[in-house]
C-alpha cells in the first residue's frame, strides 16, 4: 500500500512549512564552506527568510484545512496556531542571536540550521494526527534542541547543560514510548482518532489504557518542564547560551504543550477522570516549586527557569479544566508567554557580555539610569509575567483561571491565584535593582542595544501590549482552534 502511495498537492501544501525549514537547514550546512568567513551573518539572514516563507506557508496550508499523508498530518485551526506560534518564535530568536553570536565569536550555519530544524519538528508536532509521527517531531526538535545546548562546546557551562538536557530527555522520551507501544497494543492504531474511537468502545481495559496515558502524561510532563519532572529546566537555563534558553523556554514548550492537548483532548478523552487529578497535582506541584524556588535565586537565567516551571502549571490549570475555554486559554497563554519570555530574555542578553558574566541579579543595577528604554521594555515583560492588567499575562491568568472555575476546580484557582502572589515578589525584585540602586559596574559598561535585539525587545513589548488591551483576534483565532478532533 505504502510503496503505491503519491501524494497530491494538498499533502504537498499542508507539509510545506517543514518541507521550507527542512531545505533551507539543509542549504546552510551546504553552503557553510563557501560563506560562512566572508559574509558571517548570511545564515541568520537566510534562516530570518525560511521562516518568513514557513509562516506563510502555513497560512496558506490553513486555507486548504484536512488530513495528509494517509492521515498521518492534519492541517486545521489547531496545527495552524502553534506552527504560526513556534515560527514567530524562531524569528525572534534569530534576531536576539545576531549580537550574541558576534560577541562570542560563534557565528556559524551549524547554530541557524539548528534552529530550523527544531522548529520543523515543532511545527510537525502540532501537525501530527499520529502518535508515530508525534514521536518523530519531538525527536527532530530535541536533538536539535540538546545539540543547541551545547553550542559552544569550549564551555563548561553549555557542556553541562547539554549532557543534563540529552540524558534527562532520553529518560522521558523512554516513557513517552512505552506508553505509544501499550496504546498500539490495546487499540491496534497509533492514530489519534482510531485510538479515541477503541477507547470508547466498551470492552477495552480501563486500567491499562490509564497506565499508558500515564507514562505519557511522564514523558510529556519533561517536556513542558511540569513538576515532578522539572528538574532539568533551571540547570539547562542557566548554562544554554543566552538565546538558546529564550527558545527552549518558549518554542519547545508550546509545542510540547500542542501534543499534550492534542493527545489527551483526543485519544485519551474518553478516560477523563482518570488523569484529570494527576494533571491537577502536576499543576499545582509546578506553580508551587517554581515560584518558591524561584524566591531565592541570584542569577537570572536561573530564576527565568524556575519562573518557566510556574507558568507550566498554569498551562496545566487550563489542560486540567477539560473544557474549550481550557483550551482557548492555554493556546492564548502560551503566546503571551512566549513574547514576554523572549523579551525578558533579550535584555538578559544584551546585559550579559562576553562568557555570560553578567547575569546576577545585582548586575542589572542602575539599568534605567543607563538605558532608560531598556528598563522599560523589561518592565513591561516583567509586569506581564505578574499578570498586571493591561498585559498580555493578565489577561492569559484571568482566562485560565476562569476556566478553572467554570469547571469547579475552585481549590486549583485559588492556590493558583496564591502562587501569582508569591511570584509578583521576586519579579518586583527586579525592579526595584533597576530603578532604585545605584549602576553596576555592568550596567556603566554597556552598549547600545544592537538592531538585532530591538527587534527581540520591542516587537515582543508591543505584542505584550496588543494581547493585554486588544486581545480579541489571537483569543478568536484560538477559540475557533480549540474545538480539537471535532
Amino acid at each position: 500500500m505504502l510503496a503505491n502511495f503519491t501524494p497530491s498537492a494538498s499533502d504537498v501544501l499542508r507539509f510545506l512549512p517543514e518541507t521550507i525549514l527542512i531545505t533551507a537547514g539543509t542549504l546552510m550546512m551546504v553552503l557553510d564552506p563557501f560563506l560562512s568567513a566572508s559574509k558571517p551573518k548570511f545564515f541568520g539572514h537566510l534562516s530570518i527568510l525560511a521562516f518568513i516563507a514557513a509562516l506563510f506557508a502555513a497560512i496558506a496550508a490553513n486555507g486548504d484545512p484536512g488530513f495528509a499523508y494517509s492521515n498521518l498530518l492534519v492541517v486545521d485551526g489547531f496545527a495552524t496556531y502553534f506552527r504560526i506560534l513556534v515560527i514567530t518564535i524562531g524569528i525572534f530568536a534569530v534576531f536576539s542571536s545576531y549580537h550574541y553570536l558576534d560577541r562570542e565569536k560563534a557565528e556559524t550555519s551549524e547554530y541557524h540550521a539548528l534552529l530550523l530544524f527544531a522548529v520543523s519538528g515543532q511545527c510537525l508536532m502540532a501537525a501530527s494526527n499520529d502518535l508515530i509521527m508525534i514521536f518523530i517531531g519531538l525527536e527532530i526538535s530535541s536533538i536539535a534542541s540538546y545539540v543547541l545546548a551545547g553550542y559552544l562546546r569550549h564551555d563548561k557551562r553549555n557542556n553541562e547543560a547539554a549532557l543534563k538536557y540529552f540524558l534527562l530527555g532520553s529518560f522521558a522520551t523512554g516513557f513517552l514510548l512505552y506508553g505509544v507501544a501499550l496504546v498500539y497494543g490495546l487499540t491496534g492504531s497509533t492514530k489519534l482518532n482510531e485510538v479515541h474511537t477503541a477507547i470508547a468502545a466498551p470492552g477495552i481495559s480501563l486500567v491499562m489504557v490509564s497506565v499508558a496515558a500515564a507514562l505519557m502524561i511522564i514523558g510529556l510532563g519533561f517536556k513542558v518542564s511540569g513538576a515532578p519532572f522539572q528538574m532539568w529546566a533551571p540547570d539547562v537555563y542557566q548554562g544554554a547560551p543566552a538565546p538558546v534558553s529564550a527558545f527552549l523556554a518558549t518554542a519547545p514548550k508550546a509545542a510540547a504543550f500542542a501534543i499534550f492537548l492534542r493527545i489527551f483532548v483526543t485519544a485519551f478523552q474518553p478516560v477523563a477522570s482518570s488523569w484529570e487529578p494527576v494533571l491537577w497535582v502536576m499543576a499545582l506541584l509546578s506553580m508551587t516549586i517554581g515560584n518558591f524556588a524561584a524566591l531565592t535565586q541570584k542569577n537570572v537565567k536561573r530564576m527565568l527557569g524556575y519562573s518557566s516551571i510556574a507558568h507550566a502549571g498554569y498551562i496545566l490549570v487550563a489542560i486540567t479544566s477539560r473544557s474549550e475555554i481550557g483550551t482557548t486559554a492555554a493556546m492564548f497563554y502560551l503566546a503571551a508567554y512566549a513574547l514576554m519570555n523572549i523579551g525578558a530574555f533579550a535584555v538578559v542578553i544584551h546585559m550579559a557580555g562576553k562568557g555570560e558574566t553578567n547575569v546576577q541579579i545585582d548586575d542589572l543595577a542602575g539599568l534605567a539610569k543607563k538605558q532608560p528604554l531598556t528598563a522599560a521594555l523589561l518592565t513591561v515583560f516583567i509586569l506581564s509575567l505578574i499578570g498586571v492588567p493591561l498585559t498580555g499575562g493578565f489577561f492569559g491568568k484571568f482566562y485560565i483561571f476562569r476556566a478553572a472555575l467554570e469547571s469547579n476546580l475552585v481549590w486549583l484557582a485559588v492556590l493558583g491565584l496564591l502562587n501569582s502572589a508569591v511570584a509578583a515578589y521576586y519579579y518586583l525584585r527586579l525592579l526595584v535593582v533597576m530603578y532604585m540602586h545605584d549602576p553596576s559596574e555592568a550596567t556603566e559598561a554597556l552598549e547600545p542595544l544592537t538592531p538585532g535585539l530591538r527587534v527581540a525587545l520591542v516587537l515582543p513589548a508591543i505584542g505584550t501590549f496588543i494581547l493585554g488591551i486588544l486581545p480579541g483576534f489571537v483569543l478568536n483565532f484560538a477559540r475557533d482552534a480549540a474545538g480539537i478532533g471535532k
